[in-house]
């Protein structure tokens, strides 16, 4: 699905701010963009980006909150590198700051905690790995194991907090199972197709340290390739520029 409107060139336009990726192994697609925009922005005066790559969750996560601070953590040096000039060069960069470091380290010193934390999680934990190494780190859990990923969101979260993940969907839902093992408990969940004659590809999902009941809906993207639903652009039509 992130192949769908994933750019190839080494700068992505969106309508207020740009992204660099030329030194990113994973580069902008559906996936990034669609959590940045679905995530419930509303409230919160302090957001945390795991593994945030370029930046551009952290990044819209800025311009939907506007007095937010928004901090990322991003172990990858190229990355590190790339996402901080991103954000560097956003109009609300005084409230962005991003980390050098893995979460798990991150955990052991942070003494802030979050109303929300983001996650575009690596989520293929099985098979044989590729030749490129880098783009390896980014979609293999090797160094991000869900169990750690999860245990921060414990750790770090403000009571009241959400932690918000997007996820290939049979991957989502054994996420959602083994949160529960943490006392994370999903509250919102949207089920993405990208095209609506299609299967169910990716899923949303909101979790809370507090037991509610479960919010379900469903977005498909687009009526077939490149014909978008409303939904889909009145969700986006705040980013890309020919939304």
């Amino acid at each position: 699905m992130e192949k769908q409107v994933t750019e190839k060139q080494s700068v992505f336009k969106f309508k207020q701010f740009s992204i660099n990726q030329e030194n990113c192994a994973m580069k902008i697609g559906t996936d990034g963009v669609l959590l940045g925009a679905w995530f419930d922005a509303a409230n919160a005066s302090s957001i945390l980006d795991i593994g945030t790559g370029t930046g551009v969750i952290a990044i819209m996560a800025g311009q939907r909150n506007e007095v937010a601070k928004v901090h990322a953590v991003e172990i990858e040096d190229k990355a590190y590198e790339q996402a901080k000039n991103n954000m560097e060069t956003a109009n609300w960069s005084d409230r962005l700051e991003i980390f050098h470091s893995s979460i798990q380290d991150y955990c052991k010193t942070c003494t802030s905690k979050y109303d929300v934390i983001l996650s575009n999680p690596p989520f293929f934990s099985g098979g044989t790995l590729s030749a490129s190494n880098e783009r390896n780190s980014f979609r293999h859990t090797v160094k991000l194991p869900n169990g750690d990923l999860l245990r921060a969101a414990q750790t770090l979260l403000t009571p009241a907090g959400k932690f918000c993940v997007i996820l290939p969907f049979m991957e989502g839902l054994r996420f959602k199972e083994r949160a529960m093992s943490y006392k994370l408990f999903c509250t919102r969940m949207t089920k993405v197709k990208a095209v609506a004659d299609g299967r169910t590809e990716r899923v949303l999902l909101q979790f809370e340290l507090t037991d509610k009941p479960l919010v379900e809906d469903k977005l498909t993207i687009a009526i077939k390739e490149r014909d978008f639903t409303d939904e889909y652009i009145n969700l986006t039509k705040d980013f890309y520029l020919k939304m």
